[in-house]
């Protein structure tokens, strides 16, 4: 791969050209040639690696509907997503190196700092998306002029290419959207892009004619005089007209039977063939382009709702964790009007214990938590005012699932392996995010795993988040302080004893479990009331089979 080629990379600091460039520029020949039916830019994309990343997207994309959120919130105003799952594997794929993740927030910020850029970037993609309509769009060729097409093709290319090559408004880029405007100037010096340029100067004005017209005196046109024609001689394409009789006459006789539109086709594809190395990496540019934009899409779909996201301070080992003003986006994404709530931890590699009643906001917390820390690893903001985050080795989410027909073990088996598949894969200095450990035990022997789990997650010093229903036992290990990694929230109540959907320090006192029951219907007197129905509901039959 040579570097010019690669200098469109906007996710890398060392520039890379990711796409398969052999693949995509036969795609690239092929729909130019007659259209393809669709799939060329996508395909390059899904094919396209995403880095180096020590993440397992299986260990927390599911648990945490990664692919619904990309899809929901990632928007580029009312279009859709070249490629989606490009677009996943990039939130998913977080790089090994944190200087990506600072390059990366570079863009962003500037993007944000200077709106006029972000303007720019997304006419940019616009006319990409037009490219690609008008390469993947033409499945019939004889439907128009196939000459015509593909001149207005090259034209939205140079359009391309000049757009590229404009100075960013406001000053120089600090950042790597420099590379588009350094790009597009070494295009604009090419030989190439001069060919691409005569050709289309020839093809909107080969010649000039002056004409002096006669209008009648009821204002239509009588008639009209050539006066001069001045052809365009600076233009390589333009030669006389004694010059082009003598090269027919030579053809003809030399046995070709040629038109002036062959021509012109052989003159457009050789000016197509001088650029499609330069084409090629716009292709990945649109992955690119995607991912800073539908960054912003989401940052102001959330400021529609009156709701912050920030570029998050990125912690030293020993700074507290700190997410003021944190939301769940996932409740965006669904219409509901998500709740805010400051999150305050004195470490990083603390275990926090969350507890309170069911409905009050906890696995919502432990999934606003863990879309966080991905969105801060692939160095875009994050769904909170402000913050302080620490990039962790990797991420390990693991919620209640479903009981399976097949599974070949009881509720206890199946919470033991999911405990062996944790310690199995994870790596020190990771996230754990665990909902109900060890629920689906009986309590004495869940608290003794629940402990173990503890103790030996301490040992690698994640960031860990643990909800639990053992409030007994959550209260004991407080008591203790035997852990000294130990760190406890509860869900805060309002004097009705309803959730506020905010987190405080301590272990609940109750779950609520009475209130639940009441108001779903499950008192003793409701059900009573139930029993009383059914019976006298099973005696009326009865009574009215008896003789009069």
């Amino acid at each position: 791969m040579s570097e010019p080629r690669a200098a469109l990379d906007l996710l890398f600091p060392t520039p890379a050209l990711r796409i398969d460039l052999e693949q995509t520029s036969l795609g690239l020949d092929l729909a130019f040639a007659g259209g393809v039916a669709g799939g060329l830019f996508s395909d390059a994309l899904d094919r396209a690696p995403v880095g180096p990343t020590a993440w397992k997207p299986a260990s927390f994309a599911a648990d945490l509907f990664v692919p619904a959120f990309v899809a929901s919130c990632f928007t580029i105003g009312d279009g859709q997503l070249v490629s989606q799952k490009h677009l996943v594997k990039l939130v998913t794929s977080p790089p090994v190196d944190p200087a990506v993740v600072l390059h990366r927030r570079a863009v962003v910020d500037e993007l944000v700092t200077h709106p006029s850029r972000r303007e720019a970037l997304h006419a940019l993609y616009t006319d990409l998306l037009r490219l690609r309509s008008m390469l993947e769009g033409a499945t019939g060729a004889g439907k128009w002029d196939a000459n015509r097409r593909q001149l207005d093709i090259l034209a939205l290319v140079k359009k391309l290419f000049d757009r590229l090559a404009e100075p960013p408004a406001e000053g120089a880029s600090s950042s790597a959207l420099a590379r588009l405007s350094d790009y597009g100037k070494r295009v604009l010096a090419s030989e190439p892009y001069r060919s691409l340029a005569d050709l289309l100067r020839y093809d909107e004005s080969m010649a000039t004619l002056s004409l002096k017209v006669g209008i009648g005196a009821d204002g239509r046109i009588r008639g009209f005089q050539l006066l001069s024609v001045e052809e365009d001689r600076s233009n390589p394409f333009v030669s006389s007209a004694w010059r082009r009789w003598l090269a027919k006459v030579e053809l003809f006789v030399r046995g070709y039977r040629f038109g002036d539109g062959e021509v012109m086709a052989r003159l457009i594809d050789a000016v197509f063939d001088g650029l499609r190395d330069e084409l090629a990496p716009l292709v990945q540019l649109v992955g690119d382009l995607e991912f800073y934009l539908g960054a912003l899409g989401l940052r102001d779909a959330a400021a529609a709702r009156g709701l912050s996201m920030c570029l998050p301070k990125l912690a030293e080992p020993g700074e507290p964790r700190v997410l003021e003003g944190l939301w769940n986006p996932l409740l965006l994404a669904s219409g509901v009007a998500p709740v805010p709530c400051d999150l305050r931890l004195d470490r990083h590699d603390a275990c926090v214990l969350v507890t309170g009643p069911n409905s009050g906001g906890k696995t919502r917390l432990l999934q606003s938590v863990g879309l966080s820390q991905v969105l801060a690893q692939v160095g875009l903001f994050v769904p909170a005012r402000a913050g302080c985050v620490m990039l962790g080795s990797s991420l390990v989410v693991s919620l209640i699932q479903e009981t399976r027909v097949d599974q070949a073990e009881g509720r206890l088996g199946m919470e033991l392996l999911r405990i062996r598949e944790l310690f199995e894969s994870l790596p020190p200095g990771a996230m754990v995010i665990l909902d109900e450990l060890c629920s689906g035990t009986n309590p004495s022997e869940g608290e003794e795993i629940f402990e173990l789990v503890i103790r030996m997650l301490t040992r690698l010093r994640p960031q860990t988040f643990i909800t639990t229903h053992f409030l007994a036992f959550a209260t004991r290990l407080e008591a203790a302080g035997e852990i000294e990694e130990l760190r406890f929230l509860q869900v805060e109540l309002d004097p009705n004893h309803l959730p506020t959907y905010q987190f405080t320090p301590g272990v609940a006192q109750t779950s609520l479990a009475g209130k639940a029951a009441a108001r779903l219907g499950v008192t003793g007197e409701q059900l009573l009331a139930l029993i009383e129905r059914n019976l006298a509901a099973a005696a009326k039959p009865a009574q009215g089979s008896q003789a009069p």
